[in-house]
């Protein structure tokens, strides 16, 4: 049995021409321009044929990324506006938590805003006065209920709008990434209460970005792409589609600079490089001509995993055979912070010498990099450190990585535990 059943939903929303504004509907109409300022090219769609069910007592994630349509999709779950084409139903008792604030009112206090709320999500006023004390107790709100809700900051906002939207016992529960305000205790009590809530066998449908979140809590995960559905099921499988589609995307990011060939600059290096800002300096007798990273599987990407291989290939070319060559490269966080540098030079090797094109690959087995993104100095110079070709921050690649650690190095590590210590999940 399904608690939802979405078949065929398209959302359609129009909007008003730029070249042509009417002062109220009534001079519209006077004027017959109505349908002239609102033109049907004009529309935008949000959703596009999508369809999907949710059994009873499941938990479905939908991911995407922002403006793809999962909280339009939600809202027309929840019946705050109605689809444009297609049908949805629901089987239940509904409680939605959208939008930050939404049905509060500010004039009035939070004891208030609790009734007319739990009101409005079909409990009574006696129902509401029972579960009252735990609602005030779950926001953590006992000082502030009878102050206005205007006063309060956007975290006692979701932290009262939550507990009443999971205190009326919901059979269908709607939650926007709303969660992302509250702080982390208030977040490990929203956890808990959806652990509580599966147990009970209650649906519970959560747009979220927290892609661990899905994978923890959620039976199964939507994906959202532009108002259509990339895949649906298992929550591993989509967050694996969706993180490759995401990667590609920031490729292609990466690789628009590519082409955008640093300009020639001043042959007159900085003293000091490491505080320069992003340029290229060089007398150009030797000449960078092409930089390319190379991920594990041989192909040309800016996107690797933290530990992974990575291959940079330099391609050289002199103008005049030189004898005193040394080329170096150096990786920097986004923050200035040089993560490593190094040239020919440093690592003992002499005499250097280009005659012509030629190409310098530098690899590194293990890229133990925090996830973030990197830029890339590389260079070719005298062994006096004139440069030839010295391009400063011009490459950029990125690092992900499944664990969010800080700092920028990861060394190579493992957790070794004895005596009466127990901690489970760990690789």
């Amino acid at each position: 049995m399904n608690a939802i059943e979405v078949r065929e939903v398209r959302k359609l929303y129009r909007r008003y021409s730029g070249r042509r504004q009417f002062a109220t509907l009534k001079s519209a109409f006077l004027r017959g321009s109505v349908l002239r300022d609102l033109r049907p090219d004009e529309a935008f769609e949000a959703l596009k044929n999508v369809s999907f069910d949710v059994p009873v007592g499941t938990t479905l994630g939908i991911i995407g990324c922002n403006g793809s349509g999962k909280s339009t999709l939600l809202k027309l779950i929840a019946g705050i506006g109605k689809p444009t084409a297609g049908t949805i139903s629901v089987a239940g008792r509904v409680s939605a938590l959208i939008e930050l604030g939404a049905g509060f009112h500010p004039e009035i206090s939070g004891r208030e805003n609790v009734y007319i709320n739990g009101m409005m999500l079909g409990l009574t006023k006696r129902e509401i006065a029972k579960r009252f004390d735990e609602i005030v107790s779950f926001a953590g709100l006992e000082d502030f209920i009878e102050a206005p809700v205007k006063t309060y900051s956007s975290g006692m906002y979701v932290r009262l709008g939550f507990a009443v939207a999971i205190n009326v016992e919901p059979d269908v529960l709607l939650v926007d990434e709303v969660l992302a305000v509250g702080d982390e205790a208030f977040t490990h009590k929203c956890l808990d209460r959806f652990a509580e809530l599966r147990r009970l066998g209650r649906t519970v449908v959560l747009v979220t970005h927290s892609l661990d979140l899905v994978t923890r809590f959620c039976d199964s995960a939507l994906w959202i792409d532009g108002g259509t559905v990339r895949a649906q099921g298992d929550p591993k499988r989509v967050i694996d589609a969706y993180l490759m589609d995401v990667a590609e995307g920031e490729n292609e990011a990466l690789e628009r600079p590519k082409s955008q060939r640093p300009a020639p600059g001043s042959q007159d290096a900085p003293a000091d490089m490491f505080q320069a800002a992003e340029g290229r300096w060089g007398s150009r007798e030797a000449e960078i001509t092409g930089v390319t990273f190379i991920g594990a599987g041989g192909s040309s990407t800016h996107l690797f995993q933290s530990g992974e291989a990575m291959e940079i290939r330099l391609q050289i070319r002199a103008r005049q055979p030189l004898p005193d060559v040394v080329i170096g490269v150096g990786i920097f966080s986004l923050e200035g912070v040089c993560c490593y540098g190094t040239n020919t030079q440093i690592e003992g090797a002499t005499g250097g010498a280009l005659s012509g094109e030629g190409e310098v690959r530098f690899s590194i087995d293990r890229l133990d990099l925090v996830e973030g993104t990197y830029k890339l100095d590389v260079a070719v110079h005298r062994e006096n450190g004139v440069p030839y070709d010295y391009h400063r921050l011009l490459h950029t690649f990125r690092v992900t990585s499944r664990v969010k650690e800080a700092g920028i190095y990861r060394p190579p590590h493992r957790w070794t535990f004895s005596g009466g210590i127990r901690v489970s999940g760990l690789p």
